[in-house]
């Protein structure tokens, strides 16, 4: 016979079961919820869907910059201006014509198409605790961008930048740049960043977003060979 503490006792203990399986269905619920839509009319970062087609050549900055534009207006993005996160390098050292792809990007911040900051403002950027990852560096869509261990691995976005997000210096030193951003061919170089900061090897410089290894040739063919697409990143100055 069940005396009335024991079903006190039982019927607590079914409360109990009934709201942990609310909870768990609660939590299986959110789960299983889709991530944030895109939001382009938010974004201020992304990184390209695309390459123009000639590989390192992008028609110089202005080239590069009218890409960037191209893809977020595409997108559905409008009233900012976008400039490509790129670097130039003088003709020789010690001459001041070369451009820092840190000065031409605006103060900040920059979220991408989902809202999610990647950061602050430029230190904050280019420091060690900004938050530009994989998950977060998405293409204009809102789509990720392949890494280094997805096929075709895409992870080398091109930037001809040092790690602080300035030009290297001229000649002699070597061609970082693909000629700035005028070559599209086997010869030159450009500097890139892994945008899922990983690498062949646990450096720093293989976890490097904007100064990760030079391409293998400026064409499309050497920008692959090396891990890349010809992608860039992009962000809104204003």
């Amino acid at each position: 016979m069940i005396t009335n503490a024991q079903e006190t006792v039982m019927q607590h203990r079914n409360r109990m079961m009934g709201l942990t399986a609310a909870a768990l269905l609660a939590l299986g619920g959110c789960a299983g919820m889709p991530s944030a839509q895109p939001d382009p009319k938010a974004m201020t970062f992304f990184v390209t869907s695309s390459n123009p087609g000639k590989g390192g050549d992008l028609g110089g900055l202005e080239g590069a910059d009218r890409h960037c534009q191209a893809l977020a207006t595409q997108a559905g993005s409008t009233g900012r201006v976008w400039r490509a996160y790129l670097s130039t390098q003088a003709p020789a050292l010690g001459d001041r014509g070369f451009v820092n792809a840190r000065d031409r990007i605006g103060p900040g911040p920059w979220q991408n198409a989902r809202g999610v900051v990647v950061a602050r403002n430029v230190e904050h950027l280019h420091g060690p605790d900004n938050n530009l990852t994989k998950a977060t560096a998405l293409d204009e869509n809102g789509r990720p961008v392949n890494g280094r261990t997805e096929k075709p691995n895409q992870h080398d976005i091109l930037t001809g930048s040092r790690p602080d997000g300035t030009a290297f210096p001229g000649a002699p030193f070597p061609d970082m740049t693909c000629g700035n951003w005028t070559k599209g061919g086997p010869d030159g170089s450009a500097m890139t960043g892994h945008h899922d900061r990983v690498g062949p090897v646990d450096n720093a410089w293989a976890r490097s977003w904007n100064s990760a290894h030079p391409s293998r040739g400026c064409h499309r063919e050497g920008l692959a060979s090396t891990g890349g697409d010809g992608r860039l990143y992009c962000f809104a100055a204003q």
